[in-house]
């Protein structure tokens, strides 16, 4: 079974959510804030400093960032040296699930892990944020800028940091569509191949519910191995009996 599992997503495709379902469902431990928290002791900056600058990069990212940003390139990349320790001391310890923080890429050497993405239509994503409690009340249009702002907050993020391109395929183990699959059946897809996790497999791809061939045959082997290691005993043990008999 995957021992740490992460979770990275698209802005209200319910990531957190999902992360959250599964780790109760594993019976494994959930990170999100709590990462925040312990990163902001580690680099010996207040929380709210850890909040404000978690998954983000230095504010001259992309416009003459090497002469011209002293001050906050240095505070940002602290946060993140220090966080990644923490996500790497929570990968040596397993048995839990991480959402978002570029887990996926700090985690990349690590044995037992499974690395998720999880996207979703745009109105569904909106849907969801405005049922929410916190942005009851905020209008569509502020929800879409919100949604836009954040996405390209993570992408640059991820570039910055890991050199990866967010959301790119070929970085997970698997990515998934909350807005055709549902959020149960993501979580039931990804418990599902938790338990059957092993190192180095076939990037999967999933938006309608339906494993790749990659994944098929991989599952197929392991249900019929132990029928392909009896049937040559088998033909051992009856004609050791048969000899037995006369």
């Amino acid at each position: 079974m995957a021992k740490v599992i992460t979770i990275s997503r698209e802005y209200g495709a319910g990531g957190g959510t999902i992360g959250e379902m599964v780790a109760d469902r594993l019976g494994l431990e959930y990170l999100d804030k709590a990462i925040i928290l312990k990163t902001a002791y580690e680099a010996q900056v207040n929380v709210d400093s850890a909040f404000k600058l978690d998954e983000s990069v230095p504010i001259n990212f992309g416009f003459a960032q090497s002469l011209f940003d002293f001050y906050n390139k240095p505070l940002n990349e602290k946060v993140f040296a220090a966080q990644s320790e923490v996500i790497k001391r929570y990968g040596e310890k397993g048995n839990c699930v991480i959402v978002g923080r570029n887990a996926n890429s700090i985690l990349r050497e690590f044995d037992n892990t499974l690395h998720v993405f999880i996207c979703g239509k745009l109105e569904d994503r909106v849907n969801r944020l405005m049922n929410k409690e916190m942005y009851k009340g905020v209008p569509e249009n502020k929800i879409v800028g919100l949604i836009n702002t954040v996405d390209k907050r993570r992408r640059k993020y991820c570039e910055y940091y890991t050199n990866t391109r967010f959301g790119d395929a070929k970085n997970y183990d698997i990515c998934l569509d909350s807005s055709r699959l549902g959020v149960e059946k993501c979580v039931d897809i990804i418990c599902e191949l938790a338990a059957k996790t092993v190192r180095n497999w076939s990037i999967l791809n999933i938006s309608n519910g339906d494993l790749r061939p990659s994944l098929l045959l991989y599952s197929v082997f392991c249900s019929y191995l132990p029928y392909i290691i009896w049937i040559p005993y088998r033909r051992v043990y009856l004609r050791y009996s048969m000899l037995l008999c006369q």
